[in-house]
């Protein structure tokens, strides 16, 4: 067992060495564009009934809350999955009621979307130890793990934040997406919504269009051999802050010169190349 440790190619004393890892390896990906019209948004009975006596309604803010992705094979294609991914937008409002008073509500917008990529076979299945239950002494709720054991790929889902496109007042039946009800939505998400919980859109209901731009990839465990450098002592100093005057640390600061670009770059880099 001693010849499983130790040093690496290169000797002890070199301070480049190489290193086994274990990380996971991209598959496949795909970038998208999801312009998702008319969504059905899920509002509390305040901003059921605020709904119902608003003449005008605009979004002041939509934000990504949660998702909830899922991996399936595909049958009769070895290799390739969908993946199933629900986007949860938390969204303020703000409605125009009668004699002009502004009334201020939230709701949480639920888009469905899809993708098929190449995610390889597994031909093992995969158990990690965990640090906080050495499974000596099993839990009962923790018996029956759905992903212990799992040869399916990991989907991992990037997304920016959610273009508002359009934001408007429905009466039914005209046509809508409501893609679930109200009780698909995990607690977690409707509990934080000021003033109750959720219900279900009414005759009269708030509709948006959204548009996503996302990147989904699969992914697979794998181990490889890498080339690295042993990490030393940083040469740069901690700085310590020693007046207490807060207009005095803020003149110290740099101008944060790439927040102002309209091209992302940083002037003291070089500049960009304006296209």
């Amino acid at each position: 067992m001693s010849d499983n440790r130790g040093c690496f190619q290169g000797g002890c004393g070199s301070s480049r060495d190489t290193a086994y890892i274990d990380t996971y390896r991209i598959l496949d990906s795909c970038r998208d564009k999801d312009c998702f019209e008319d969504v059905a948004v899920f509002l509390t009975d305040y901003g059921k009934d605020v709904v119902e006596h608003s003449s005008n309604v605009r979004t002041c803010s939509a934000s990504i809350s949660a998702t909830n992705i899922t991996v399936n094979p595909i049958p009769f294609n070895r290799g390739f999955y969908q993946v199933d991914i629900r986007i949860y937008v938390r969204m303020t409002f703000e409605c125009c009621v009668c004699m002009s008073n502004r009334q201020v509500i939230e709701g949480i917008a639920v888009c469905d979307k899809k993708a098929v990529l190449f995610g390889g076979e597994g031909n093992v299945s995969m158990f990690r130890s965990d640090p906080q239950n050495d499974n000596f002494c099993t839990r009962p709720e923790f018996s029956d793990c759905p992903c212990c054991g799992s040869n399916l790929p990991v989907a991992v889902v990037e997304l920016a934040e959610p273009v508002v496109l359009n934001t408007r007042i429905i009466e039914k039946p005209s046509p809508c997406c409501i893609c679930c009800c109200v009780n698909d939505i995990p607690s977690s998400i409707s509990g934080r919504m000021n003033g109750g919980g959720l219900s279900d859109p009414g005759d009269r209901f708030l509709a948006v269009s959204i548009g996503f731009f996302s990147v989904t990839r699969l992914e697979r465990p794998s181990q490889f051999l890498v080339s690295g450098t042993e990490y030393t002592v940083p040469e740069k100093e901690c700085e310590t802050i020693e007046s207490d005057d807060p207009c005095s640390v803020f003149r110290a600061m740099d101008f944060p010169v790439s927040e102002f670009s309209p091209y992302g770059c940083r002037a003291d880099k070089g500049g960009c190349n304006k296209k």
